[in-house]
């Protein structure tokens, strides 16, 4: 039998924006002195959600970027700029 690859659709323009967003999101935690645990339980997400936010590894959903700004106490349209 042959043995298939399956490859995975990569949009690396998308890619590369939830980088910039997750090292942003990490970048504005740590400059408020707030650790990783504790910014995602004020934020109500988990802990491991976070960590995959901030490295880049997801795509988060609408809500969970409104709790994350609300939890940096920024707006939703300042979080999602990237320059």
């Amino acid at each position: 039998m042959k043995k298939m690859q399956i490859f995975g659709i990569v949009n690396t323009k998308e890619e590369k924006y939830f980088k910039k967003l997750g090292a942003k999101i990490k970048r504005l935690r740590e400059e408020r002195g707030v650790d990783q645990k504790a910014f995602a339980f004020d934020c109500e997400i988990g802990r491991t959600q976070l960590y995959m936010i901030e490295n880049g590894k997801t795509n988060p959903r609408l809500l969970t970027l409104m709790k994350i700004a609300n939890g940096l106490e920024i707006s939703l349209a300042d979080l999602l700029t990237i320059h």
